[in-house]
């Protein structure tokens, strides 16, 4: 599918990565450049040779980039000597992981850039790989044994990149039964059971501490989109706004509800009560404001092109008051997208944007989240990124983050040889 661009609707285009083989005449020397930038984060001689191997691996053409094959693709290659690197050498991966931002800042840094959140799951089978369990896994679209991690990425006029990543554990491998098993793999005894959206919060605040990246969006699905937790790291950032999807029973007013404050007198102390002025105005869904409509308010939009033609939605906007708890809470945007015909599918987002901003820009907001989701695509086909068999957290840690290097290091090449792309612009299916 490719996408098609509509110049006044966007802020900026977002580039397609198309660089190809013939592209590049010498690569082992431009990837030995980018490994020497890393030569101090690791303390043996041995380590930086198996992290050169193992990157350059994932970049053959070996059908499956497990460590085995890659092990064995590489002159004088050892699996077992590998397998320890990747699964149990010391890393300074934090070190790692700031002079990789640092140059992600140098090719696609922007003050316009954004911030992307979504999860990916990785199919396993057993039980004794971190973190695995039977859980949603949206790599094949239903519950299966996997384990599923959650990522944050970056996107600018320039590209789009994987910067951070954590490895959501299920709250049952924190049980006693369990203790054997987080031993083993390696899991920190100070780690503690911590929800998706706790973990995307945790990357966006560090990420935003940090301050090598500059962004001024934040955009993510509905699972972080309805955590408290996550929309109050973006609030408590300034000047930072946000687009997250939310589900269709999320209730809301189309104008803010009178309120009134009532004190009570319970367990011998006065305690105060905010209650609706008319118990009459009760919140309604988003999408039975959706349904209701009228078509008038509507704008169509060819968002890309499928095999079979053009892909048209139509979208609206509402300035909303969101319902907590049956009472009045904050005022966003609510942005509404449809299919076409007579029985449409609807999908909502919502967004702290100033009451100023334009349909346009939300639209354009609500296609930026396709670069993640690009990421995912692109490092698990070309680089083997759900291509491991590690089962300990270090191992797991370390496999993602030389994928999240090795993805970035392409678009280096294709930013540093000034090769002119195609620009993507899609709204999310």
């Amino acid at each position: 599918m490719l996408p098609t661009i509509r110049c006044d609707e966007y802020l900026y285009p977002v580039p397609k990565f198309d660089l190809g083989k013939g592209d590049i005449k010498d690569f082992n020397n431009e990837l030995k450049g980018f490994h020497e930038q890393f030569a101090d984060c690791f303390q043996r001689s041995e380590s930086r040779d198996h992290f050169f191997n193992y990157m350059s691996g994932q970049f053959s053409p070996i059908e499956r980039k497990f460590i085995e094959p890659i092990a064995l693709a590489v002159e004088d290659g050892n699996v077992r000597s590998m397998q320890r690197f990747v699964s149990d050498a010391p890393w300074a991966e934090n070190k790692m992981a700031t002079k990789y931002r640092s140059f992600v800042n140098d090719d696609l840094g922007s003050p316009d850039g954004a911030m992307l959140f979504d999860e990916s799951g990785f199919v396993k089978k057993g039980d004794d790989s971190i973190g695995v369990a039977k859980q949603y896994c949206g790599t094949i679209g239903k519950v299966d044994n996997c384990q599923v991690g959650v990522f944050a990425s970056y996107v600018s006029e320039y590209g789009y990149a994987l910067i951070d990543k954590r490895l959501f554990i299920p709250e049952k491998w924190f049980a006693d039964d369990y203790s054997g098993r987080r031993k083993k793999c390696k899991l920190p005894e100070d780690a503690t059971f911590k929800t998706k959206p706790q973990l995307a919060a945790e990357m966006l605040i560090s990420l935003n501490s940090e301050n090598i990246l500059p962004f001024k969006y934040v955009l993510a699905d509905s699972v972080y989109g309805e955590s408290p937790e996550f929309i109050a790291a973006v609030e408590s950032m300034i000047d930072i706004t946000y687009l997250v999807s939310v589900a269709k029973d999320t209730l809301c007013w189309l104008k803010r509800p009178m309120t009134i404050n009532k004190e009570y007198r319970w367990g011998g102390k006065t305690r105060t009560k905010t209650m609706l002025i008319d118990p009459d105005s009760k919140p309604v869904t988003i999408e039975e404001l959706a349904k209701n409509i009228n078509d008038y308010f509507w704008y169509r939009r060819k968002v890309s092109e499928g095999t079979k033609g053009p892909i048209v939605y139509e979208f609206t906007r509402r300035r909303i008051v969101l319902s907590n708890a049956g009472l009045p809470q904050k005022t966003v945007w609510l942005l509404i997208r449809r299919n076409l015909g007579d029985d449409p599918q609807y999908s909502f987002s919502i967004s702290n944007a100033s009451s100023s901003t334009r349909l346009k820009t939300l639209v354009w907001l609500s296609g930026l989240r396709w670069a993640i989701e690009q990421c995912f695509e692109e490092t698990k086909t070309e680089l083997g990124m759900d291509h491991y068999e590690v089962r300990k957290f270090p191992g797991w840690h370390h496999h993602i983050l030389t994928c999240m290097l090795a993805h970035f290091f392409l678009w280096h090449l294709k930013i540093r040889l000034g090769k002119k792309s195609t620009v993507y612009y899609a709204v999310e299916a």
